[in-house]
């Protein structure tokens, strides 16, 4: 019985290290932390894997190490088998890890936790100078510059936004994008109206790029006024 547990918990130990070797060498972990620790998770990885191994060969070398001790205690043995078939039961999630990753957060979790709360201090931001040319933009520092004394700071500039969809109706929609600090766990969503646009919005979690001038606030939402929005794919990292 004391193999059979060893060798669950190496070979569950071993796959745990497999789905970090998978998630960093494929840039899948960039769903769930912050880009550029792929090469400590390989790390990781890497470790967790010789862990396991060497408990699994520790317990298939155990019989013949202790090949001159019997265990004549059949009903304890009976007692814990079947908890020991249910230890190898955590192989199938870890194992169906390994062949399908969860997807990035999307519009789920957004208004269903906290969000950034931006409120007006002294003045923050230097006036956007207007050139034509539309600036690339975060939704947190359009969401900052709009209240910071009522967007004067956008100095009737073009700007860009790029996230997904997180709500929508005819002619306006939701535009949102999470801030993680270190993971997905710590994850908050900045959203921005657009309005604006004709027809129907875009579907619920598409990526999609929108070009725009600020345009007040509404409510606790900063506002965009779209002249363009372009679904896009969604990007490697997508994550402010």
């Amino acid at each position: 019985m004391v193999v059979a547990v060893s060798a669950a918990a190496g070979t569950i130990t071993m796959l745990v290290g497999a789905v970090l070797l998978r998630l960093s060498t494929t840039g899948t972990y960039e769903r769930y932390v912050r880009v550029g620790m792929g090469t400590w998770i390989t790390i990781a990885g890497a470790l967790v894997i010789a862990l396991g191994a060497i408990t699994l060969v520790r317990a298939l070398r155990r019989p013949s190490v202790d090949g001159g001790m019997i265990d004549h205690d059949h009903d304890h043995d009976d007692h814990h088998e079947d908890g020991v078939g249910v230890g190898w039961l955590l192989l199938a999630p870890i194992a169906a890890l390994l062949l399908v990753a969860p997807p990035t957060l999307g519009s789920f979790g957004v208004g269903r936790g906290a969000t950034v709360d931006v409120r007006q201090g002294a003045p923050v931001f230097h006036p956007i100078r207007r050139t034509g040319t539309p600036v690339d933009m975060s939704l947190l520092e359009f969401g900052q510059r709009a209240f910071d004394h009522r967007g004067l700071s956008f100095n009737g500039a073009i700007v860009r936004l790029t996230g997904f969809v997180a709500a929508g109706g005819k002619g306006a929609f939701q535009l949102a994008r999470y801030q993680i600090a270190c993971c997905a766990a710590d994850a908050i969503p900045v959203v921005v109206k657009v309005v604006g646009t004709a027809g129907s919005a875009p579907s619920r979690d598409v990526w999609v790029t929108v070009t725009g001038s600020y345009r007040g606030t509404n409510g606790e939402l900063p506002v965009l006024a779209a002249t363009s929005v372009m679904e896009i794919p969604a990007p490697e990292d997508p994550y402010e």
